[in-house]
C-alpha cells in the first residue's frame, strides 16, 4: 500500500493563478466561492463602451444577417473577419453607421450570450471540483483511520487508495481544462471589442 498523499485542497483557484498566462488583466473574485478563475468576473459587458455611436435598432438585410453570423463565429480569424467585413461594404453600399452599428449590435448580442452561457457552466464547474475534493479528502480520512486501527481492513484500505487515484485522477485533468477554460470569457470580449473596432474603420466620414 503506498503511502498517503496530501490532499489537493478544496481552494484549487489558488493553483490555477500560478498557471494562467501572465498577461491575463483582472484578479481573482473570491466574494464569489463559484467562480474559480484568476481573472475577474465580469458577467454583462457593454455594447455601448465598444460601439461610441447612438444606434436605433433595425432587422438586418440578408447579407447584413450572414455578415453577423460570421464574425461571431471564434474560428473566423480577425484577419478573415477584415476581409468579410471590406467584402460587405464594397458589395452592399452605400453602407451607412445605422447598417454597421446593428452589425455589431448583432455581434455583440451573440458572443455575450454565449459568453454568459460559459461564465454559468464555469460555476457549474467549479461546484463539481469542489465537491470531487471534498469527497478526496473524506477518503483520505477514512483511510488514515482505518490504517491506524489495530486490525486494518486492507480491503477497505485498498478500495480507497483506489478511488482516491481516480478522482485526484479526474480532479486534474478538470484544473488544467479550466485554465484554458477560464480565459475563454476573456477572449470572447476581446472578440467582441475587435469587431467593433474592424467595423468602425468603414464609418463614413
Amino acid at each position: 500500500m503506498r503511502a498517503i498523499r496530501h490532499s489537493p485542497g478544496l481552494a484549487f483557484g489558488l493553483a490555477l493563478c500560478l498557471t494562467l498566462a501572465p498577461d491575463m488583466t483582472g484578479a481573482a473574485d473570491f466574494s464569489d466561492p463559484d467562480w474559480p478563475c484568476i481573472q475577474r468576473k465580469v458577467e454583462n459587458l457593454s455594447a455601448s463602451l465598444m460601439w461610441p455611436a447612438a444606434v436605433t435598432r433595425m432587422p438586418l438585410s440578408p447579407a447584413a444577417t450572414d455578415l453577423v453570423a460570421k464574425l461571431s463565429l471564434r474560428r473566423v480569424t480577425l484577419e478573415e473577419a477584415e476581409a468579410e467585413v471590406g467584402t460587405f461594404v464594397e458589395t452592399q453600399g452605400p453602407v451607412d453607421g445605422q447598417i454597421l452599428g446593428n452589425i455589431f449590435y448583432g455581434v455583440f448580442d451573440a458572443i455575450a450570450g454565449n459568453r454568459q452561457r460559459l461564465i454559468a457552466g464555469i460555476a457549474r464547474y467549479s461546484r463539481s471540483q469542489i465537491a470531487l475534493s471534498s469527497r478526496i479528502d473524506g477518503s483520505r480520512v477514512e483511510m488514515a483511520k482505518l490504517s491506524g486501527e489495530t486490525q486494518p481492513d486492507f480491503d477497505r484500505i485498498d478500495k480507497l487508495e483506489e478511488q482516491i487515484d481516480w478522482d485526484e485522477r479526474i480532479y486534474r485533468d478538470r484544473s488544467q481544462a479550466l485554465t484554458y477554460v477560464c480565459e475563454t470569457p476573456v477572449l470572447l470580449e476581446k472578440r467582441a471589442y475587435a469587431i467593433a473596432q474592424i467595423l468602425l474603420k468603414h464609418m463614413p466620414k
